[in-house]
Order: structure tokens, then C-alpha cells, then sequence
């Protein structure tokens, strides 16, 4: 009786199609799928973090603070942004009004301490780089050293413990490298993410003491970029350095704020004179002195 009735069933309703949908995906819209070993990834981050000595580029800037968790979310305009950044630490960035020009903020590091300029407020913000999350208001924690780790990478020694894995969702899969700091207790330090599409660098993760996320920036638009100069003692290198991405996206959720990048003009490792990342307190400015996570002080 029972097979009777499947027999029914397949016969009046096309067999194994009344359980089966199948689509088929054009040649050109299947996904691409690359394969890749650990010690070439590291060797394909390193050709960048070692190539890129400087850079120079026009960018267009979105800040976005707050977030669902916080119950409050503040999209600032989009400004236009003149950022030079060199190794080791100096970074130096700019904001302009798009249409009128005038300077939304100005801000500098050299991996020590920074300077942030906020003319609308008429002031002037110095601390150490160390301080984190020092202001009730997200949009006052952005410090120029966070798109300074988004731009220049740390090159990963070969002594370091770096773990090789695969991720995997519904719409693209990776290669993941896990870099590992050691000491009492071994913790994560970063993770990189590649896209096995094109084996590039799409996501970096930067991760503090006890797990504590501290960024999470997102790379994509990878395109060629010009290169002025080959860093000493290197042979020119082909790939990788001569690329760069346009679209990028700094997330920073303990400070509570995001970055939007757009790259519209770059240049790397050109040589930038010192007295550009230098930035001096405007006359009549009010100097505020961050000085803990939790203070801030206004002589």
C-alpha cells in the first residue's frame, strides 16, 4: 500500500522535481573561488605592509557616531579630507566643507600623542595616543592614529605565531590569518581576512587585552594606485604594492563611531616633508588636555 502511494505521488507530480528546485547560475555570475596556502598570504600582507613606506591622498570622509546599542545615531555630512601618513606613526589629516572649503577639524599624531583642532568649537585637543574613549560624545574619541592603523600595516615577523583557517557564508568565503600575541597568556592580536575572489586583504581586525575588539575595518575596491619611489634597500615588487583599496570602512565600537571612506586620489611613498604632520595650537584657541579614559581637563 505504502509503495503504492509513492508510486502515485512521483508519477503524477514529475518524480523528484515535487521536492527539487534547481537553478542554474550564468558562466559569467559563478563565484570565483582561489585557492591560496598560509605562508602566501602572509607573503602577499608582508609585499604591502613592508612596500608602503608613505602615502598621500584625497579621500572623502563620513563619520557616523553612536549606534543601536547606544540608542542614538548621529550621520555627520561627508567631508573632504587631505591625509598624509608616513612611517613609523606620523599621520596628519585635514576635514573641509565640500562646497565652502573651510576646515571642519585638524588633526595630527606621531604615535606618541595627538592633536585634534576643532575650529567650529575653537578647540584645541592634545593627549597621549594610549587614552581610549575618553568622551561621552563618539564623535570626539575619532583620533587620527585609528585610520592610521587602517593605512600602514605592521609587518608580521616570521617568529610570530600566526594561525591559518577558512570561513565560509552564503555569499563569499575567506582565508583567515590569526595573529597571536603571546606572553602570560597567549591572546588574539589581529585578524586578517582575504576574500578568495582576488586573495585580498577585505577585513582586519585589531583586538586589545581580554578579547576587547578595538577596530574592525573593512577594505574593498582594490585598484591600481602610482608609485613614486621603492623603499630603501628593496628591489621593486610587483603586485600587491602597486595596489591599493579605494573603499574603506574603520569601525570603532568601544569609541562608539565609524569612518566611510572613499579613496579619490592616492599616492605612496612619496617623500613628505616633516613640518606636514606638524600641528601647533591656534592663538586663542582653548587647549583641552585629555588625560585618562574617564578625564578630561581644561586649564
Amino acid at each position: 500500500m505504502v509503495v503504492a502511494t509513492v508510486a502515485a505521488i512521483s508519477a503524477g507530480c514529475g518524480g523528484s522535481s515535487a521536492i527539487r528546485n534547481t537553478t542554474k547560475i550564468a558562466p559569467d555570475a559563478k563565484l570565483v573561488i582561489l585557492n591560496s596556502t598560509r605562508e602566501e598570504l602572509l607573503e602577499s600582507y608582508n609585499q604591502i605592509a613592508r612596500g608602503v613606506t608613505s602615502l598621500n591622498a584625497t579621500v572623502e570622509l563620513k563619520p557616523t557616531a553612536g549606534s543601536k546599542y547606544s540608542g542614538v545615531i548621529d550621520e555627520y555630512h561627508e567631508v573632504k579630507a587631505f591625509l598624509v601618513a608616513a612611517r613609523p606613526a606620523e599621520i596628519r589629516v585635514i576635514g573641509q566643507a565640500p562646497v565652502i572649503g573651510t576646515t571642519v577639524f585638524d588633526m595630527a599624531s606621531d604615535g606618541e600623542n595627538f592633536q585634534v583642532f576643532i575650529p567650529s568649537k575653537n578647540k584645541f585637543l592634545v593627549g597621549p595616543v594610549a587614552v581610549e574613549h575618553s568622551s561621552t560624545k563618539p564623535i570626539e574619541n575619532l583620533r587620527p592614529q585609528h585610520l592610521l592603523d587602517a593605512l600602514l600595516w605592521p609587518e608580521i615577523r616570521k617568529e610570530e605565531a600566526v594561525l591559518f583557517e577558512e570561513f565560509n557564508d552564503e555569499k563569499a568565503r575567506f582565508y583567515v590569518l590569526t595573529e597571536l600575541r603571546g606572553g602570560y597568556q597567549t591572546e588574539t592580536l589581529r585578524k586578517i581576512w582575504f576574500n578568495r575572489s582576488n586573495l585580498k586583504v577585505a577585513r582586519m581586525q585589531i583586538l586589545g587585552p581580554k578579547g576587547v575588539l578595538l577596530s574592525d575595518t573593512w577594505f574593498s575596491d582594490w585598484e591600481a594606485v602610482d608609485t613614486n619611489a621603492v623603499p630603501r634597500g628593496q628591489a621593486a615588487v610587483a603586485g600587491p604594492v602597486g595596489t591599493f583599496p579605494r573603499s574603506i570602512r574603520v569601525e570603532r565600537p568601544h569609541d562608539d563611531y565609524r569612518l566611510d571612506l572613499q579613496v579619490a586620489k592616492i599616492t605612496l611613498n612619496e617623500d613628505v616633508p616633516a613640518e606636514r604632520f606638524k600641528l601647533e595650537k591656534p592663538q586663542g584657541s582653548e587647549l583641552v588636555q585629555v588625560n585618562s579614559a574617564s578625564e578630561i581637563r581644561q586649564p
